[in-house]
């Protein structure tokens, strides 16, 4: 007869009202919970680690889309080993090593509002906890190459990239110029996957060292703004006045007019990642006798997913991690995205 399990975990316990006063990392608490075994149709997975990304701070401030249920377990990102499985399960086993998709039942399609509000981490349980039940639908076997540090850095920002490069009206062909704007945590997946997939990669970050790391991921060329304010010129001379096939934007307003301006005829800008409020608005008129396509995009389903995972099993990819916290040290974790200028993926490691 199955059992439950006591599972240590962080949960959002305190108000999101984003004017009590409190720094949103105080928000959250560590406490024990009784977790029933795994239901019909269910896994029980042992979460060895877990991953930040920018939405997780949104969600402890109160300014993401998606308010958090009180008292959820936080974070989308996570791997871990499969402990147990409901009955009828046929996706998973004990033993297998999985991450699991930010949202709870988007298998592939268009994503659609019922959808979207079922989230790892906001409405749903996350993985900042040493056990987790998920519904089976939302299991996803890792790559054999990587570590569970690296598997936990794929659900939102890796899927984000892929999706970003191979969904669409444009996606990615062999050959293509990319343009990669930003060098956060979706950007750096971009630059290496567009790079694997035979895109010719231009980025654009600020300062030398980046530019010296940006190259290493793949990156054909890297425009420094800080040097060249005016980057979206530089882009056009990289083109021969062609323009970029496709732009993975992952900074937002204040870049948006000069990604618009780079974007070649019939290429495709894929807007990623969530966007802090405010920024700089732009002319309308910057669209006129410009011919593209424009997605926004909210992360990926589980069949991109698994497309990520195989690529990455073919290529030998590997993320790009900054710092490893321990399970003790989460909200340090916190912190450091918010404060510490990460380049790659912030990960905890549990016990």
């Amino acid at each position: 007869m199955a059992h439950s399990r006591t599972s240590t975990g962080y949960h959002l316990d305190k108000p999101q009202d984003g004017v009590d006063g409190l720094d949103g990392v105080d928000r959250l608490v560590m406490r024990a919970e009784e977790l029933p075994p795994p239901g019909p149709r269910q896994v029980l997975i042992r979460v060895r680690a877990a991953s930040l990304n920018r939405r997780d701070l949104m969600i402890l401030d109160g300014t993401y889309p998606l308010r958090a249920a009180a008292g959820v377990v936080p974070l989308s990102d996570g791997a871990g080993e499969v402990v147990a499985v409901g009955e009828g399960v046929r996706r998973a086993e004990a033993g297998d090593r999985v991450a699991v998709t930010y949202f709870r039942r988007w298998i592939d399609g268009p994503m659609t509002l019922p959808l979207i509000s079922e989230q790892y981490g906001a409405s749903l349980g996350g993985m900042l906890a040493e056990y987790q039940v998920v519904d089976e639908e939302s299991v996803v076997r890792i790559p054999a190459h990587l570590s569970y540090e690296e598997a936990a850095t794929l659900p939102c920002a890796g899927v984000l990239a892929w999706a970003a490069l191979t969904t669409g009206a444009r996606p990615l062909a062999a050959g293509d110029t990319v343009l990669v704007v930003g060098s956060g945590a979706v950007a750096l997946f971009g630059v290496q996957l567009a790079a694997a997939l035979g895109g010719r990669v231009i980025a654009v970050t600020s300062g030398e060292e980046k530019a010296r790391r940006l190259r290493e991921l793949g990156a054909a060329e890297v425009v420094d703004r800080r040097a060249t304010p005016e980057w979206e010129q530089a882009v056009a001379a990289l083109t021969g006045g062609r323009g970029a096939d496709l732009v993975v934007e992952a900074v937002g307003a204040p870049t948006i007019a000069r990604s618009v301006a780079s974007i070649g005829f019939n290429g495709q800008i894929s807007l990623v990642g969530a966007f802090p409020a405010g920024g700089a608005a732009f002319d309308p008129n910057l669209f006129n006798g410009r011919f593209f396509h424009l997605q926004r995009l909210a992360v990926g389903s589980r069949t991109s997913f698994e497309q990520l995972n195989a690529a990455l099993s073919r290529h030998g990819l590997r993320p790009v991690i900054d710092r490893v916290f321990g399970f003790d040290e989460a909200i340090a974790a916190y912190r450091h995205l918010r404060d510490g200028s990460p380049f790659g993926k912030v990960v905890i490691t549990l016990p």
